[in-house]
């Protein structure tokens, strides 16, 4: 006489197991997916719209203003942030007008705003200065981007009147605008002790006016906790 059970199949041993593994391996997949996905729509572009300072001028490439602030950033814990170089030797806040709405493309997530050295050299006229960076920060305002300023100071030659009127309107558009705002773009090369100017002279290219790779590397340090801080705006 047949068991009653014999015409039924039994499971193959261990297949309950393997099923377990597939899921679990599915699962791992799915869940690496995921993060990297994430990783992705974390990444920050930061879009650094300057002149020859950001440009790096008179500098190899992986010692300018840009790329030291990139690897500023990496080693303090904003490895998805990417600094893309808007600089353009010569530049004016005018020029930086002129092409803030092609820099402004769909991946930047925050503009560094580092013009006006060129203005004050020239002697331009602050009022003028000043309509252009407002309508650059009203141009990045509107993509709803947030923005970092850093300003700049004008020598005493021109008048005690110019140099109110332009080193004034940096602050003031900075809170107008709701941006951060870094004083003062060169600050870093003096140090917390104010630097003597032999000191000074040692950060700085041979043109006086632009700063050595060691200079930039002093900058990079100083302005960098501003950086992040706006990297922790365009996260929000």
């Amino acid at each position: 006489m047949k068991s009653l059970s014999s015409g039924v199949r039994k499971p193959a041993y261990g297949s309950g197991a393997a099923a377990r593994k597939a899921v679990a391996v599915l699962l791992a997949l799915l869940l690496t997916a995921a993060a990297a996905a994430a990783q992705v729509q974390e990444r920050i572009t930061i879009a650094a719209l300057g002149d020859s300072l950001t440009q790096g001028y008179g500098l190899p490439p992986e010692d300018g203003f840009v790329p030291q602030l990139q690897a500023w950033l990496n080693a303090n814990g904003h490895p998805e942030v990417e600094v893309i170089n808007a600089g353009v030797s010569g530049d004016t806040t005018a020029g930086g007008l002129s092409r803030i709405g092609w820099t402004l493309s769909d991946e930047v997530d925050a503009v560094i705003v580092a013009l006006g050295g060129n203005d004050v050299l020239r002697g331009l006229d602050p009022a003028a200065s000043r309509a252009n960076l407002d309508g650059i920060l009203s141009a990045i305002g509107e993509r709803g981007v947030p923005a970092l300023v850093a300003g700049m100071q004008a020598p005493g030659n021109y008048g005690p009147d110019y140099k109110r009127e332009f080193d004034a309107m940096f602050p003031e558009l900075a809170e107008a605008h709701g941006a951060i705002l870094y004083p003062f773009f060169l600050q870093g090369l003096t140090g917390e002790d104010g630097g003597s100017l032999a000191q000074v002279r040692e950060l700085m290219q041979g043109d006086g006016i632009h700063p050595n790779a060691q200079g930039v590397a002093q900058i990079v340090r100083d302005i960098g906790p501003y950086v992040a801080r706006l990297v922790d705006r365009a996260q929000s």
